[in-house]
C-alpha cells in the first residue's frame, strides 16, 4: 500500500508534465476449472469460473464469475474495441438458465454484454472483431447457436454499449463436441469477411457487412479442414 500512495503523489506532483499511464491488459486465460455446468458444447463438462489478466505493469488481476456463471469458450481474445488504444477481452459467458452471451472484460470487470440467448443450454460461437463496415466503430460477429439456429449476428460496440446491427441465417461455424470453432475473419483485399460454413457444412460462405446488412456468397465446397484453411488464407 506504501508503495502504491508513494506512487500516486508522485504523479499528482508530476502531471500534467508527465502521464502515468494505468496499467492495461498485455494477456489474458480462463481459470478455475468447474464441471457444474453439465453442456459439454465444446468436447468435455470442463469450463471456467475466471478470467485471469496479466497487466502491463506485471500484476495479475483475477476476475471470478458470479455463482451458476461460466465462461463456455476456447479462450478469450484480445481487442481494442473501444479505440483507446488499449486491449478489452472479448468472451463467451454462460449463465446456466440463461444460455451464452457475448461479453466484453476490462482490467476493472465487465465493460459490455449483449443479452444472454435465453435458455440453458444455448450456446454462440464467436467469429472475430474488426471494422466490418469502415465506419470506425468496431463490430463483433458471431454465430448464434450453431447447431441449431444457424444465425450470424454482427454486434456493433459504441459509448460503452453493445448493439445489433444485422443478422443473417443458414449458416455455422461449430460442431457439437468440437474443441475449435472453425472459420473466422479475413482479409483479402476489400475488407474483412467473416467465413463460414452452410447448415450441412458443404459449402464455404463468405459474409460481408455491407449497408447495415450482411452480404453473402458461395466461395467453394468444404471438402475437409485444409479447404477451409486456404480460404481463410485467401487462396
Amino acid at each position: 500500500m506504501a508503495l502504491r500512495g508513494g506512487l500516486a503523489v508522485v504523479c499528482a506532483l508530476l502531471w500534467p508534465a508527465v502521464a502515468c499511464a494505468a496499467p492495461h491488459i498485455v494477456s489474458a486465460q480462463y481459470s478455475g476449472p468447474t464441471q457444474a455446468y453439465d453442456h459439454g458444447i465444446l468436447g468435455d463438462r470442463t469450463e471456467w469460473t475466471e478470467l485471469s489478466l496479466r497487466l502491463s505493469n506485471g500484476r495479475k488481476r483475477v476476475i471470478h464469475l458470479p455463482s451458476r456463471h461460466v465462461f463456455e469458450d476456447t479462450a478469450p481474445r484480445l481487442v481494442d474495441v473501444d479505440g483507446d488504444g488499449e486491449a478489452e477481452v472479448i468472451t463467451v459467458e454462460t449463465n446456466f438458465d440463461l444460455g451464452a452471451r457475448l461479453a466484453i472484460y476490462d482490467e476493472n470487470g465487465l465493460h459490455a454484454a449483449a443479452p444472454f440467448i435465453g435458455r440453458t443450454h444455448r450456446w454462440l460461437a464467436p467469429l472475430g472483431a474488426a471494422d466490418l463496415d469502415g465506419d470506425g466503430a468496431v463490430e463483433i460477429a458471431y454465430v448464434d447457436r450453431p447447431h441449431l439456429a444457424r444465425v450470424l449476428q454482427v454486434w456493433r460496440y459504441e459509448s460503452g454499449e453493445l448493439s445489433r446491427v444485422a443478422e443473417a441465417g443458414g449458416v455455422t461455424n461449430h460442431r457439437i463436441g468440437d474443441a475449435q470453432i472453425s472459420g473466422g475473419l479475413r482479409v483479402c483485399g476489400a475488407g474483412p469477411e467473416m467465413i463460414t460454413l452452410n447448415s450441412d457444412w458443404s459449402r464455404i460462405i463468405a459474409s460481408r457487412l455491407v449497408a447495415g446488412r450482411i452480404e453473402s456468397r458461395d466461395i467453394g465446397p468444404h471438402q475437409n479442414a485444409q479447404a477451409l484453411e486456404m480460404a481463410m488464407l485467401c487462396r
